[in-house]
């Protein structure tokens, strides 16, 4: 049966996280729910990521399995599609790939961004964290940069998860300036559950003066979960970026314009080792 990637875009307000959960709304669920009534079969999409409860996403991936309607073109679906989603749920693109390709397990790197305001802004208060004061930005990048490599994230993960291993290799973190607040980005090959929320509470606490960028380094080399702060409200944090290799695609498409995919020279800081631990 043909497999498609679907690129689209959330505001994960009004939903309990990416995820099915029983009697609750989620993305996963409207989005299936919506592909099924359109191609009139089971439809059954497998996400990237499993965004928590009021985090959003600016490019997410999901593959599904699904025989086309004759008639039916990719595109057609796609309009259909947004004709049927609910407003806060937007579909930018439909892809046939390869029958193996997973949406998860084939991504080689993703992107987070955690948006902070620092002048009250009603029109963003479910998509950006409210500052009253302007933290240190030099010290938390100066913090941030000790992210960078490879590393064990355990001190920044939620006990409990489902991880083998909390090793990620993180190829860029950092906060940039925006019109009256902040961003910070960080690319990894793979992030593990909590992890981007805990970073940033960590490091606010370092613009804030509590912790010193000394201080946050000690936090991620004791590998101790109780050493980190508290997680950063869920509001501000988007997945913005999902990452393939071209292997992904179909025969003919490596030509086309596709801007998740990237280059072998791109991917090159993503092939790393797994610990001997957990092969």
């Amino acid at each position: 049966m043909p497999r498609y990637f679907l690129e689209l875009a959330y505001d994960g307000t009004a939903y309990k996280g990416w995820q099915i959960q029983p009697n609750m709304p989620t993305v996963q669920q409207e989005l299936d729910r919506r592909l099924s009534q359109i191609l009139r079969q089971p439809v059954y999409s497998l996400g990237s990521g499993r965004t928590d409860s009021g985090v959003h996403a600016s490019h997410q991936v999901a593959h599904f399995d699904a025989e086309l309607p004759e008639g039916l073109s990719p595109e057609q679906l796609l309009y259909r599609l947004n004709r049927a989603l609910p407003s806060d749920i937007g579909a930018y693109a439909l892809t046939p790939v390869q029958p193996d390709a997973h949406a998860r397990f084939s991504a080689v790197a993703r992107s987070y961004e955690y948006h902070v305001a620092l002048r009250r802004d009603p029109f963003r208060r479910d998509q950006a964290l409210w500052l009253d004061k302007a933290p240190d930005v030099a010290a938390m990048n100066e913090a941030a940069r000790h992210l960078v490599g490879q590393r064990d994230f355990t001190a920044f993960s939620k006990v409990k998860g489902a991880e083998t291993h909390y090793v990620c290799w993180v190829h860029e973190a950092g906060w940039h300036p925006t019109p009256h607040g902040l961003v910070f980005r960080i690319r990894a090959n793979r992030f593990v559950r909590g992890m981007v929320r805990l970073v940033v509470g960590t490091l606010l606490d370092v613009g804030r003066g509590k912790l010193t960028p000394a201080g946050f380094a000690d936090v991620l080399h004791r590998q101790q979960r109780i050493a980190a702060s508290g997680a950063a409200a869920a509001h501000g944090l988007f997945l913005s970026r999902v990452e393939y290799p071209p292997e992904v695609l179909l025969p003919g498409q490596e030509s086309a314009e596709k801007p998740f995919f990237v280059t072998d020279a791109e991917l090159q800081p993503f092939y790393w080792q797994q610990p001997e631990k957990d092969r």
